[in-house]
């Protein structure tokens, strides 16, 4: 198989791009008839007018526009307001005092700047959360070095930009993630955050797999009622410190997490794992925007070695109004691939794959021979609360406009990613030395005033400063 190094060459020879292309459509036909039978059934039902999931009435969004299963979540609403007072890791005033705090809580910020996390993940256990990111003076608030894992319930997370790199390690030397929800988190939102440079997944939802005595019981211990919405899942690290070798992975959703919703979101830059559907985990994938996959965009991937002694279970992905774009790290493939050997339920309407010139892209594919089925749900699901359905051709402009911490005020790193998506540039990396290395910011202080902000959402209540324009 061609190495990631190779991606950065400005084209493929034409013998290699033909051999390329032969092997990938002969896989495809090799798989399971049923592959194409989606692609037909979804054909069928493109624009098709869909219901809307309804939540409990009388229920508070957490936000305005909160989306999904738990858009109702309180997150911290009610609870005490901590300030975080300091760039500090640890100790009194930082950032890691106030989310592992105990009871109901919002997290605000009176400094902006950066705050090392020293190569460690900061685990969340204690539920009723929100993080606001938006509180934070310009430049906001960036972590490196680490990230998050989240094994609670109830906790929003928005506007952070949190970018671990690979901390200058040696090669094989470990691993992390920027955000992951972990074995038991349920009701999270993950939103408007700009997640980078991870050396596992830049954005994840987690099990355990088998945890507990039957497939209902895995379902209720795994990841579940989560919405990632969007955020920037970008530029995972590639030869790095991963003990596997090449990791630069967007978005694993783990074997049995179910109603999950990743909507509006931007992946560029990820070789893999845009996002990659584990054994019977259950998801919506609406209006993202994928740019420069290397491998793979979306996929499904039951893989048999891990579930010996276990009956397989049916996966089911709901992809509407995605767009695929190709860049210069993409290999042949197609917008969605199935993999390994568990059958999965698919409704596919009006996604948009093309190639760096405009050229449309097969829309499924296959890297596997094993007996898998690929079944076309027959009509339309719900679409998760919350949900407004674009039109895939409205799908770039409006993640592009959006998506991301604080995108009135964005960093250099997510004006350069942007950037690359708009014209076509970029690339799959192995060091964020390669893009301009971690961010230095001069480290800034105001108070925060609870007057300014409506207290049970977050949201502002005055417009607040903008950053640099996109040049």
């Amino acid at each position: 198989m061609q190495s990631y190094k190779s991606l950065r060459a400005p084209a493929l020879s034409a013998l290699a791009l033909l051999l390329s292309l032969l092997l990938v459509t002969a896989c495809a036909e090799r798989a399971d008839t049923a592959v194409a039978d989606a692609d037909a059934g979804a054909a069928d039902t493109a624009g098709v007018e869909t219901a809307v999931e309804q939540l409990p009435e009388g229920g508070t969004l957490a936000f305005s526009g909160a989306m999904g299963w738990a858009a109702q979540t309180p997150g911290g609403r009610g609870g005490r307001i901590i300030r975080v007072t300091t760039l500090d890791a640890e100790g009194p005033g930082s950032f890691a005092e106030a989310v592992q705090a105990k009871g109901p809580r919002i997290v605000v910020f009176e400094v902006g700047g950066v705050i090392d996390l020293g190569m460690k993940e900061l685990r969340i256990d204690e539920p009723f959360l929100t993080i606001a990111g938006q509180t934070a003076p310009q430049p906001g608030i960036t972590l490196i070095k680490g990230g998050l894992g989240i094994a609670t319930h109830d906790v929003v997370v928005r506007h952070l930009r949190i970018r671990p790199g690979d901390g200058h390690r040696p090669k094989r030397s470990g691993d992390i993630d920027a955000i992951s929800t972990l074995r038991g988190a349920r009701d999270v939102i993950i939103d408007q955050n700009s997640l980078s440079w991870a050396t596992d997944e830049n954005l994840s939802a987690s099990s355990t797999r088998f945890f507990g005595e039957d497939e209902t019981e895995w379902m209720k211990n795994a990841s579940r009622r989560i919405t990632f919405s969007n955020n920037i899942i970008a530029e995972g690290l590639a030869d790095s410190t991963h003990a596997k070798g090449e990791h630069s992975k967007g978005s694993l959703i783990h074997d049995h997490v179910n109603d999950i919703l990743i909507v509006g979101n931007l992946y560029a830059h990820n070789y893999e794992r845009s996002p990659l559907i584990k054994g019977g985990a259950r998801a919506h994938l609406i209006n993202n925007l994928i740019y420069n996959p290397g491998q793979r965009a979306m996929h499904y991937n039951l893989i048999a070695e891990e579930w010996l002694g276990h009956e397989y279970s049916r996966g089911a992905l709901i992809a509407r109004g995605n767009v695929m774009r190709a860049g210069m790290s993409t290999e042949p493939l197609a917008l969605f691939m199935a993999g390994g050997s568990g059958d999965i339920d698919v409704y596919f309407d009006d996604n948009i794959a093309v190639d760096r010139v405009g050229n449309p892209i097969q829309q499924q594919g296959s890297y596997t021979t094993a007996p898998m089925e690929v079944q076309a749900m027959k009509q339309a699901p719900a679409l998760p609360f919350g949900v407004e359905l674009l039109p895939a051709a409205q799908v770039q402009d409006a993640v592009i406009a959006n998506v991301g911490a604080r995108p009135w005020d964005r960093d250099a790193h997510d004006r350069r990613i942007v950037a690359d998506v708009i014209e076509g540039r970029g690339y799959i990396i192995d060091s964020q030395d390669e893009v301009g290395g971690y961010p230095q910011m001069a480290e800034t202080r105001q108070p925060f005033v609870e007057a300014e902000w409506d207290i049970d959402t977050m949201e502002p209540l005055k417009e607040l400063p903008r950053g640099e324009p996109l040049r």
